[in-house]
């Protein structure tokens, strides 16, 4: 694997702890503006908007996107650990149950139809116990006790962007093709979301995450997805025509945060979120080596977030998700250190990627 410079590549296990924790730093950004007007937020930090963590108290709280995310995760680590001890496992039933592990976080019953599942080591962490806004088609959907599948989906009209948030490490599992990609993803989202909108846009962020992993570009990978959401059967068709319109806005650079989301929308569905996030990471593309010092992939971290954050919508879900793509395609090199140091729970995040990298590399 190799990058735009035609160095090699960041390894999987730099990728993996990338993703999540890149994911998590733009989440964190993003809730702390996550129900504020652009009005509000510039009277609050200025003209430019929230740039960092600085004007923020510490810790730095993460929402129910990461803790999502972190559930998607142990889902994924426990088919693997089956997958891996010659046992054949149903992917979404270990996802089904990991999701009803984080419901009964919220204090939410699945009721008596549901399992029981056992517990693991990700619901010792207390931070995943705290109540972060989640999403209400999230809680309601895996509170029917049903499973939802791509053919009875629970929330038939539901397309929140709570499928998109969570899906990154889909994109994270190497040697499997990029079609089960997305079907682990589509599938998945279908334990909460019924819409098409809300199942596909999960199934082609995931897939943009896997072609980022392979090595592609930035811009190589956004193009591909983008028409490979066009191709979708039955697709959903404000979904190829929000990525396209993310593509062309991102041809114009930085736009005022009102344009952005006259063009592109609130992020409120999953769509949107998806188009956002992918605009702010194409539009501030550095195109000079360093500044001041600061290397290139932190630069870029920094301005991407900071774009897919400011503007009047859901901010945690745009932030979360240009993290995961930037933490994906520059691995841990591209987290800046005093974001970093401002994050609730690191260890939390780092001990579930580790898991992931054990169950895909055999490393740790």
């Amino acid at each position: 694997m190799s990058n735009e410079s035609g160095q090699p590549g960041p390894a999987l296990k730099s990728r993996i702890h990338g993703c999540l924790l890149g994911g998590a730093l733009g989440d964190a950004l993003g809730y702390a503006v996550e129900f504020d007007s652009m009005a509000t937020i510039r009277s609050r930090f200025g003209n430019s908007g929230l740039q960092g963590f600085g004007a923020l108290g510490r810790p730095a709280h993460f929402s129910d996107d990461t803790q999502m995310t972190l559930y998607t995760v142990d889902g994924l680590v426990e088919a693997l650990e089956w997958a891996n001890s010659g046992v054949g496992a149903d992917a979404n039933a270990c996802l089904w149950l990991s999701y009803l592990r984080w419901l009964a976080t919220q204090g939410v019953e699945a009721g008596p139809r549901a399992p029981a599942p056992q517990a693991r080591w990700i619901d010792s962490n207390a931070v995943l116990h705290q109540q972060r806004h989640p999403g209400k088609a999230c809680l309601s959907g895996l509170a029917t006790g049903e499973m939802g599948t791509s053919i009875r989906p629970v929330n038939p009209e539901s397309k929140g962007c709570g499928t998109v948030m969570r899906s990154a490490p889909f994109g994270l599992i190497p040697h499997i093709t990029a079609d089960a990609v997305y079907k682990l993803s589509s599938d998945a989202a279908s334990l909460t979301h019924g819409h098409p909108s809300a199942r596909q846009s999960a199934g082609v962020f995931s897939l943009l995450i896997h072609h980022l992993v392979a090595g592609e570009t930035l811009a190589g990978a956004a193009a591909t997805v983008a028409a490979h959401a066009a191709t979708v059967k039955d697709v959903a068709p404000e979904l190829p025509g929000r990525l396209d319109a993310a593509l062309r806005l991102a041809g114009q650079g930085v736009v005022a945060p009102e344009e952005l989301v006259a063009a592109l929308g609130e992020g409120w569905v999953a769509e949107e979120a998806f188009a956002v996030a992918l605009y702010a990471v194409l539009a501030t593309i550095p195109t000079d080596a360093a500044d001041n010092g600061e290397p290139r992939p932190v630069r870029h971290f920094r301005a991407a977030v900071a774009l897919a954050v400011n503007h009047s919508g859901d901010s945690d879900s745009t932030g979360s998700i240009a993290g995961n793509i930037l933490g994906a395609h520059y691995g841990t090199d591209c987290l800046p250190a005093d974001w970093l140091e401002a994050l609730e729970a690191p260890e939390v995040i780092r001990g579930m990627g580790e898991l992931l990298v054990k169950v895909t590399t055999g490393e740790g």
